[in-house]
């Protein structure tokens, strides 16, 4: 059996070496690399359970659209990323403290030198990071829910990760990033909920309170399954495991420790969000307050998982949770309608961790990684009484610019006819799923069943006739393929038994008298 002659000798950048020549894989510990694609895998499934918990808290006729958007998100995120998305965070030669480089534009040279995370290669970081990426689009995205256009959405996802998610990454991922030299602790991606957060409130806030029209306060439905609730949040948990763990970056202690503060941080929140609920919604153990619970406090400890000493973590869920689950009252305060609680949960939770992680960061847990250890000065454990300065100063500048910039991409693109952002009223009456999918999540039994087409009722129109029609008509909401109604659409698809059986009686007829 041949083998390859490796003669090479790793050169650390671009692509680390020849691959025909040189043992890329050798310079990397086997187990590290296991991990994190292991891990990567995990935080995959944290999507379709943020899909799972969006539908849950929607209304029956939007159920549908908000576990599309979670695995479009995927999509949309996984091409961004690609396509300059990594290289905009995580270039190696980036001179800018507020941006990377084109460095790795489409992912070239992405192989096998050594990453931002010295343990793994750049293909290794690249996967995993990417699925935080994902994480945080598809969170973003939740601020829209049953009121956005989901083709404007598509395309404001892809300006939103490159000029809100990429850079504030950068500031704080990348070895070169203004708040990485600052020395601001975010252990797993505290960034992803601040930015998330506020880049929902600012879209719940610019479409809009969902039913305007009859609704002359801020909205407030119940949710049309807690089951498919708890079912995400069970998929999220299992996620969130991995998510901390991994975050890592290697195989060390320090990476279980963060799985125990995961798992104990959490635990505490659902139980401190549940038993606050009992005594404000008159002795009653909500099963949505203990969901909610759950995921603030996973929020909360994602900043200093792999920072904080056990104790810490079960404060640290208790006082985000009380915080979160006061927070979602303040929507109601500043009349925004964020319909999934996405910024009080995750945009205050992020914040709240964020300042946590600067009071009980420890450096003998951040040391607990042994060589692959940087060496830190702690939090006010260890007497460092600006590391909550530090932790606040990020804080404001990644919350400061999320908010600005998603509003200025939002009002930009709301003023151009193709990309205006919100569901007319006649769509919003009729539901997300089937104005915009064509498809239901449920079949009523009361109803005509017409879910067993395939897909969409085509249109008749051609491609360009369809988007003449929208440029003229933006938000009318209808074209040829829904002007009917559901009913009459399945009437005109079933065959026409009259004319058959007025033949069929003729034949019989001259049968008899043969």
């Amino acid at each position: 059996m041949s083998s390859y002659n490796f003669t090479g000798t790793p050169t650390g950048h671009g692509t680390g070496g020849d691959s025909l020549t040189t043992d890329l894989t050798g310079q990397f510990e086997l187990a590290n690399m296991v991990w994190l694609g292991v891990g990567a895998a995990g935080v995959w499934i944290m999507c379709p359970g943020i899909g799972l918990l969006y539908s849950g808290l929607s209304r029956k006729k939007h159920s549908l659209a908000s576990l599309w958007l979670s695995l479009m998100g995927v999509c949309v995120v996984s091409f961004q990323w690609f396509f300059w998305g990594f290289s905009l965070v995580f270039s190696h030669h980036s001179k800018s403290h507020m941006l990377g480089t084109l460095e790795f534009f489409g992912f070239r040279d992405v192989l096998g030198a050594p990453s931002a995370d010295a343990a793994v290669p750049d293909i290794t970081y690249a996967v995993f990071q990417g699925m935080f990426a994902c994480v945080a689009g598809v969170l973003m995205v939740g601020g829209g829910g049953e009121r956005a256009r989901l083709m404007p959405m598509m395309i404001f996802l892809f300006i939103w990760m490159t000029c809100v998610y990429c850079v504030c990454a950068h500031w704080s991922w990348n070895p070169n990033g203004w708040l990485a030299i600052l020395g601001e602790y975010d252990f797993a991606g505290g960034l992803i909920h601040q930015t998330a957060g506020h880049g929902a409130l600012m879209y719940a806030l610019i479409l809009g309170r969902r039913d305007r029209e009859k609704n002359a306060k801020l909205p407030k439905y119940k949710p049309h399954s807690v089951a498919s609730v708890v079912l995400g949040t069970v998929f999220i948990t299992f996620a969130w495991f991995f998510f901390n763990a991994c975050s890592a970056g290697n195989a060390s202690i320090r990476a279980w420790y963060a799985l125990q503060n995961t798992n104990l941080a959490a635990a505490s929140g659902g139980l401190t969000w549940m038993f606050i609920d009992y005594f404000r919604y008159d002795g009653k153990w909500t099963t949505v307050g203990l969901c909610s619970g759950i995921v603030s406090a996973l929020v909360g400890i994602t900043p200093g998982a792999g920072f904080v000493p056990v104790w810490a973590s079960m404060v640290i869920g208790i006082i985000t949770a009380a915080g979160c689950n006061f927070a979602v009252d303040l929507k109601y305060w500043l009349k925004i309608d964020d319909g999934c609680d996405v910024w009080a949960l995750h945009g205050v939770g992020g914040c709240i961790g964020s300042v946590l992680t600067g009071i009980f960061a420890a450096d003998y847990v951040n040391a607990t990684a042994g060589v692959y250890a940087t060496p830190i000065l702690g939090g006010w454990l260890n007497h460092h009484w600006k590391q909550v300065g530090y932790q606040i100063a990020g804080i404001c500048a990644i919350c400061g610019w999320t908010c600005v910039v998603t509003s200025i991409i939002l009002l930009t693109m709301d003023r151009i006819p193709m990309l205006k952002i919100r569901l007319s009223a006649e769509e919003e009456l009729q539901g997300t799923d089937v104005a915009q999918i064509g498809e239901v999540a449920y079949a009523e039994e009361e109803e005509e069943d017409y879910t067993f087409e395939p897909q969409p009722i085509r249109s008749r129109l051609s491609v360009i006739a369809s988007l003449t029609h929208q440029i003229k008509h933006p938000m009318s909401g209808k074209d040829d393929k829904i002007e009917q109604s559901i009913p009459q659409v399945v009437d005109s698809a079933l065959p026409d038994t009259s004319s058959n059986s007025d033949e069929d009686d003729s034949k019989t007829k001259e049968k008899e008298t043969v």
